[in-house]
């Protein structure tokens, strides 16, 4: 998604403006505003953001022909035929597919319960190799279908991610695990979270910036 910023002399606040459709973002800012404050801003309202994007963008219909992201790699939709059985990705004729089984009134369903398994697939070991590399253990994860944020982390270290993750580049997907495994040790935004959050996941800055351009896609698919 593209993100506009515009300083303006009479600006006293900063205001975020959504263009019709969810195609844009539009930043309104005082003059000389430090690029760290505008970060923060939009840290601060991500979760506003998520569900007002998802909500403006056109919902895109789980069906035979539709495609789907899988780790950023587009699936077309097959279905089988077959009454019985899990969703499966493969390749046909060149190209990838993920066959699902069942009614086509169900493909919603077997699409979602299929990225949920990838979810943990990725997200599992990745959480695990962040808490060895910071000294902590974790509790527990779920996997949830959240709309105003992408993980979280509590003091006890239950963790918890949205499973639409999975359909992000692999590198969204290491550094929300690596975010919310820095969270163990600082609960907080400052520049040790985000020191500790790059050393993790050295490719911190692109995967956000690739969620604040692209997010929204991944919440545009109806389950």
């Amino acid at each position: 998604m593209q993100l506009s910023i515009r300083e303006h002399g009479r600006a006293t606040r900063i205001t975020l403006r959504i263009e019709p459709g969810g195609s844009a973002l539009r930043l309104t800012i005082p003059p000389g505003l430090p690029r760290r404050e505008i970060d923060a801003f939009l840290y601060r309202h991500q979760g506003w953001l998520m569900t007002r994007l998802a909500k403006s963008t056109d919902p895109t219909r789980l069906e035979a022909g539709a495609s789907i992201p899988i780790r950023n790699v587009a699936h077309r939709l097959v279905l089988t035929g077959k009454l019985r059985g899990l969703a499966e990705a493969a390749m046909e004729d060149g190209e990838p597919v993920l066959r699902v089984s069942g009614a086509p009134e169900h493909v919603a369903r077997k699409v979602a319960d299929h990225l949920k398994r990838e979810a943990r697939r990725d997200l599992e070991p990745a959480v695990a190799r962040h808490a060895v590399a910071v000294g902590r253990k974790i509790a527990a994860i779920a996997y949830k279908d959240t709309r105003s944020r992408w993980g979280s982390c509590t003091t006890d270290g239950n963790l918890s991610f949205s499973w639409r993750l999975v359909m992000a580049p692999p590198l969204v997907i290491d550094y929300l695990a690596a975010h919310e495994v820095a969270h163990l040790r600082e609960m907080n935004h400052g520049p040790r979270f985000w020191a500790l959050c790059k050393s993790l996941c050295p490719e911190t800055d692109e995967a956000r910036k690739w969620l604040k351009q692209h997010g929204n896609r991944l919440q545009a698919f109806e389950f």
